[in-house]
């Protein structure tokens, strides 16, 4: 399976995205001889190989489809999950102001269902890695079946195991938790950290917000930056443009921060004296 590509044609194997009437979206991976059974008839899968992406298709009842690439925010909303994942609007403003890209070295705790797991080894590519924690393996395992069905396993090393004890790398570029309770492990996360690096954190609640914040100021990190994105669409009609009647609204408060080193303050006066 691939996804992706930088293609201009569906071909046998693709990740691909179907889209119905009133946006419905359905993502399957093309595989020749099948077909894709929906409640407004059957798309042969032979049908849809070496089309253009953005082409329009028809069902056998002739029900319109349009045919597209997905993005990774289309993959994040369709992934199957057993938890709450985060939002497309979170994660793309954690990638962008953490800076992970191609190359970066991230950890993560916990895992979930796979979403955060599947942007990162997304962003960080062949050449860096993703090292994600969680304490439950039921969920481990489902993480790792997304990852896979996305061909991006090979890009993270998953772990089952309580982040208590520590983790097992050092001088990670970036740190996230999404976890019940990060105010807890920021020893851990700092000794994980390399100097300078970027620890981050989504909590739904204030409490959590403000006991975050104490074990920040007391574990030497610096530049701490707490916000909540919101996002509202409006109906794309442009004789009565107006938003839409429902917002996404409050998901989670994001919460940065910076490992820094701290040094003694010179003693000018002494240093006069010895002079």
């Amino acid at each position: 399976m691939t996804w992706n590509k930088h293609t201009t044609h569906a071909q046998d194997g693709d990740l691909i995205l179907l889209v119905g009437q009133r946006h419905k979206h359905f993502i399957i991976t093309l595989k020749a001889g099948m077909d894709f059974h929906t409640h407004r008839g059957i798309l042969k899968h032979d049908d849809l190989i070496g089309l253009a992406w953005g082409t329009q298709v028809y069902s056998h009842t002739d029900a319109p489809f349009y045919l597209f690439s997905p993005s990774l925010a289309d993959v994040l909303r369709e992934m199957p999950r057993n938890t709450q994942i985060l939002y497309p609007k979170d994660i793309g403003f954690i990638l962008l102001t953490t800076g992970i890209g191609p190359g970066s070295r991230v950890i993560e705790a916990g895992t979930g269902s796979g979403a955060m797991t599947t942007a990162l080894a997304h962003s960080v590519g062949a050449h860096g890695q993703v090292f994600s924690y969680e304490g439950r393996e039921k969920m481990s395992k489902l993480a790792q079946k997304n990852l896979r069905r996305l061909g991006l396993e090979e890009y993270v090393d998953f772990k089952v195991r309580d982040i208590e004890e520590g983790f097992d790398e050092t001088d990670v570029d970036v740190l996230f938790l999404d976890v019940r309770n990060p105010h807890d492990y920021l020893a851990q996360a700092r000794a994980a950290l390399k100097p300078g690096g970027y620890f981050a954190s989504l909590v739904p609640t204030f409490n959590q917000v403000e006991e975050l914040l104490l074990a920040l100021n007391r574990s030497e990190f610096a530049f701490i930056e707490v916000c909540e994105i919101m996002l509202r669409y409006y109906k794309p009609q442009s004789s009565r443009l107006r938003p839409t009647d429902r917002m996404i609204a409050h998901t989670g408060f994001l919460i940065f921060a910076r490992r820094v080193e701290k040094i003694e303050k010179p003693d000018r006066e002494e240093e006069t004296t010895n002079q």
